[in-house]
């Protein structure tokens, strides 16, 4: 803002959760057996991510603010030094072997196309849906005690397929609907993903039928590319 910004393009959400209250709770989350266990490392992770989504909307006052959903590959939230992984396995209860085997489980040989992005939330859905929450909560508190109007442009990351797009909005719509109804009010969402992949890329007008905006990852699209 000082630097005369008028609005965010890209909040990474994954960077909020690399400082040292989030990374245990996210560990959990990545290590959970079942289900359970994802949802109550999830639970735990909404009221800091609400926190972190409210701070960054009354520090906008209302310009628009382009949020990705979570995007890289899980292994990159796991430790890989031997005394780390025995502190996250004493903190579980579990065994080091656990968190070695969910290490060798989640490599990716080629993370820009393996099990990340929207395929994360495809997987887990829970994860994108309490980001959703997390990010609508924020701003529905900002606009009750400030009266300050937000602008959110969610992103869904990696898209390779229309269809990956069409499963995530599904619950995604469905989760904004429900705490439309839950606060009595409106939000002010479009829906977009970005374009990073060259399978993206090529079908984009099919693509186009599902999102309001693009985003372009030049980045990522150079380097599948070449």
């Amino acid at each position: 803002l000082k630097f005369g910004a008028s609005g965010i393009g890209l909040c990474r959400t994954e960077h909020m959760f690399f400082d040292n209250k989030k990374i245990p709770l996210v560990r959990e989350m990545i290590i959970a057996q079942t289900y359970e266990q994802r949802i109550s490392a999830i639970e735990k992770l909404k009221p800091l991510q609400v926190a972190d989504f409210k701070s960054l909307f009354e520090i906008m006052a209302g310009k628009p603010v382009n949020i990705r959903l979570l995007d890289p590959p899980l292994h990159e939230f796991l430790p890989t030094e031997e005394k780390d992984k025995l502190e996250l396995a004493d903190a579980l209860n579990i065994s080091i072997s656990v968190i070695d085997h969910r290490l060798h489980a989640l490599h990716e040989i080629n993370p820009m196309l393996g099990h990340r992005g929207c395929r994360l939330g495809i997987s887990y859905p829970e994860i994108y849906i309490m980001q959703v929450e997390a990010i609508l909560e924020a701003i529905f508190q900002v606009q009750s005690e400030q009266n300050t109007y937000c602008i959110l442009e969610l992103m869904i990351p990696l898209i390779s397929d229309v269809k990956e797009l069409k499963r995530i909005n599904a619950y995604v719509r469905e989760t904004i609907n429900s705490l439309e109804v839950k606060h009595q009010t409106k939000f002010n969402v479009k829906l977009g993903t970005m374009i990073e992949l060259p399978r993206a890329a090529l079908t984009a007008d099919k693509i186009a039928n599902h999102v309001e905006y693009f985003s372009f990852g030049s980045n990522d699209l150079t380097q599948t590319t070449y």
